[in-house]
Protein backbone atom coordinates (compact mmCIF):
# COMPACT_ATOMS: atom_id res chain seq x y z
CA UNK A 1 0.00 0.00 0.00
CA UNK A 2 1.19 3.51 -0.75
CA UNK A 3 1.44 5.31 2.62
CA UNK A 4 3.16 8.36 1.14
CA UNK A 5 0.06 10.25 0.08
CA UNK A 6 -3.67 10.56 0.63
CA UNK A 7 -4.40 9.26 -2.88
CA UNK A 8 -2.62 5.96 -2.19
CA UNK A 9 -4.41 5.55 1.12
CA UNK A 10 -7.76 6.23 -0.56
CA UNK A 11 -6.94 3.62 -3.21
CA UNK A 12 -6.50 1.13 -0.37
CA UNK A 13 -10.19 1.72 0.47
CA UNK A 14 -9.73 3.86 3.56
CA UNK A 15 -12.67 6.16 4.31
CA UNK A 16 -13.39 9.19 6.42
CA UNK A 17 -10.48 11.62 6.13
CA UNK A 18 -12.12 13.75 8.81
CA UNK A 19 -10.29 16.41 10.82
CA UNK A 20 -9.86 15.49 14.47
CA UNK A 21 -11.71 18.69 15.42
CA UNK A 22 -14.75 17.46 13.47
CA UNK A 23 -14.63 14.04 15.16
CA UNK A 24 -14.47 15.79 18.53
CA UNK A 25 -17.63 17.76 17.71
CA UNK A 26 -19.56 14.79 16.28
CA UNK A 27 -18.53 12.26 18.90
CA UNK A 28 -17.35 10.04 16.02
CA UNK A 29 -20.95 9.20 15.03
CA UNK A 30 -19.89 8.95 11.37
CA UNK A 31 -17.38 6.19 12.11
CA UNK A 32 -18.57 2.59 11.59
CA UNK A 33 -19.18 0.21 14.48
CA UNK A 34 -16.93 -2.44 12.98
CA UNK A 35 -13.45 -3.76 13.72
CA UNK A 36 -10.74 -2.11 11.66
CA UNK A 37 -7.64 0.02 11.44
CA UNK A 38 -7.26 3.78 11.39
CA UNK A 39 -4.58 6.23 10.38
CA UNK A 40 -3.89 9.77 11.57
CA UNK A 41 -2.53 11.98 8.76
CA UNK A 42 -0.91 15.38 8.54
CA UNK A 43 -0.91 16.98 5.09
CA UNK A 44 0.93 20.11 6.22
CA UNK A 45 4.55 19.73 5.08
CA UNK A 46 5.88 22.39 7.46
CA UNK A 47 7.61 21.09 10.60
CA UNK A 48 5.10 20.94 13.45
CA UNK A 49 5.17 23.10 16.54
CA UNK A 50 4.81 21.31 19.84
CA UNK A 51 2.99 22.32 23.00
CA UNK A 52 4.82 22.41 26.33
CA UNK A 53 1.99 20.37 27.87
CA UNK A 54 -0.06 17.63 26.24
CA UNK A 55 -3.81 18.08 25.98
CA UNK A 56 -4.11 14.32 26.59
CA UNK A 57 -5.94 12.94 29.58
CA UNK A 58 -4.19 11.73 32.71
CA UNK A 59 -5.36 8.10 32.61
CA UNK A 60 -4.57 6.42 35.94
CA UNK A 61 -2.96 9.71 36.96
CA UNK A 62 -0.20 9.49 34.33
CA UNK A 63 0.62 12.73 32.51
CA UNK A 64 1.20 11.96 28.78
CA UNK A 65 3.45 15.01 28.35
CA UNK A 66 7.00 14.42 27.12
CA UNK A 67 9.84 16.90 26.71
CA UNK A 68 9.75 18.82 23.41
CA UNK A 69 13.19 17.48 22.43
CA UNK A 70 11.76 13.92 22.51
CA UNK A 71 9.05 14.95 20.03
CA UNK A 72 11.50 16.84 17.83
CA UNK A 73 13.88 13.85 17.69
CA UNK A 74 11.01 11.49 16.84
CA UNK A 75 9.86 13.90 14.12
CA UNK A 76 13.36 14.04 12.59
CA UNK A 77 13.08 10.32 11.80
CA UNK A 78 10.03 10.81 9.55
CA UNK A 79 9.94 14.49 8.51
CA UNK A 80 8.25 13.93 5.12
CA UNK A 81 5.71 11.31 6.20
CA UNK A 82 2.03 12.23 6.19
CA UNK A 83 1.17 9.16 8.28
CA UNK A 84 1.60 10.02 11.96
CA UNK A 85 -0.12 7.12 13.68
CA UNK A 86 -1.56 3.72 12.78
CA UNK A 87 -4.01 2.14 15.21
CA UNK A 88 -6.50 -0.70 15.41
CA UNK A 89 -9.96 -1.37 16.80
CA UNK A 90 -10.83 -4.95 17.63
CA UNK A 91 -11.30 -7.76 17.74
CA UNK A 92 -14.00 -7.84 20.38
CA UNK A 93 -17.70 -7.21 20.78
CA UNK A 94 -17.38 -3.51 21.68
CA UNK A 95 -13.91 -2.96 20.21
CA UNK A 96 -15.02 -1.21 17.05
CA UNK A 97 -13.75 1.79 15.11
CA UNK A 98 -16.34 4.19 16.49
CA UNK A 99 -15.66 3.31 20.12
CA UNK A 100 -11.89 3.28 19.69
CA UNK A 101 -11.76 6.62 17.86
CA UNK A 102 -14.18 8.09 20.37
CA UNK A 103 -11.71 7.13 23.13
CA UNK A 104 -8.83 8.52 21.08
CA UNK A 105 -10.40 11.96 20.65
CA UNK A 106 -11.73 12.07 24.21
CA UNK A 107 -8.20 11.38 25.46
CA UNK A 108 -7.05 14.32 23.31
CA UNK A 109 -9.69 16.49 24.98
CA UNK A 110 -8.10 15.79 28.35
CA UNK A 111 -10.45 13.05 29.51
CA UNK A 112 -8.87 10.24 31.60
CA UNK A 113 -9.76 7.43 29.18
CA UNK A 114 -7.78 4.33 28.27
CA UNK A 115 -6.18 5.40 24.98
CA UNK A 116 -2.52 6.28 25.46
CA UNK A 117 -1.67 5.02 21.97
CA UNK A 118 -0.80 7.94 19.71
CA UNK A 119 -0.34 10.27 22.67
CA UNK A 120 2.37 12.33 20.91
CA UNK A 121 -0.43 13.65 18.66
CA UNK A 122 -1.81 15.63 21.60
CA UNK A 123 1.32 17.71 21.97
CA UNK A 124 1.11 19.01 18.40
CA UNK A 125 -0.21 22.56 18.04
CA UNK A 126 -2.22 21.56 14.97
CA UNK A 127 -3.70 18.30 16.31
CA UNK A 128 -7.26 19.44 15.55
CA UNK A 129 -6.39 19.82 11.87
CA UNK A 130 -5.01 16.29 11.51
CA UNK A 131 -7.09 13.89 9.42
CA UNK A 132 -8.33 10.50 10.53
CA UNK A 133 -9.23 7.78 8.07
CA UNK A 134 -10.33 4.22 8.71
CA UNK A 135 -10.88 0.88 7.07
CA UNK A 136 -13.15 -1.92 8.25
CA UNK A 137 -11.48 -5.32 8.51
CA UNK A 138 -14.36 -7.75 8.40
CA UNK A 139 -12.27 -10.40 6.62
CA UNK A 140 -9.01 -10.15 8.57
CA UNK A 141 -7.63 -9.53 12.05
CA UNK A 142 -7.26 -5.78 12.77
CA UNK A 143 -4.04 -6.38 14.73
CA UNK A 144 -2.49 -8.21 11.77
CA UNK A 145 -3.45 -5.40 9.41
CA UNK A 146 -2.09 -2.79 11.85
CA UNK A 147 1.23 -4.68 12.08
CA UNK A 148 1.39 -4.99 8.28
CA UNK A 149 0.82 -1.25 7.79
CA UNK A 150 3.42 -0.36 10.42
CA UNK A 151 5.94 -2.70 8.77
CA UNK A 152 5.21 -1.16 5.36
CA UNK A 153 5.76 2.30 6.82
CA UNK A 154 9.05 1.18 8.37
CA UNK A 155 10.09 -0.27 5.03
CA UNK A 156 9.76 3.17 3.43
CA UNK A 157 10.99 5.44 6.24
CA UNK A 158 13.19 3.18 8.37
CA UNK A 159 11.30 4.26 11.52
CA UNK A 160 7.92 3.80 13.17
CA UNK A 161 5.33 6.48 12.44
CA UNK A 162 5.76 9.60 14.61
CA UNK A 163 3.15 8.69 17.23
CA UNK A 164 3.57 4.90 17.19
CA UNK A 165 5.89 3.97 20.03
CA UNK A 166 5.77 0.17 19.67
CA UNK A 167 5.09 -2.35 16.93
Amino acid sequence: MDLQGVAGIRRAEFEGFKPISELMKSGCCEVPKEPGVYIVLRENSEPPRFLDRSTGGHYKGIDPTVEKHVLEEKWEGVPRAIVLYIGKAGPGKTANLMNRLRKFVRFGQGKPVAHRGGRYIWQMCDSGDLLVCWKSTRRCDPREMEKTLICEFEGVYGHLPFANLVH
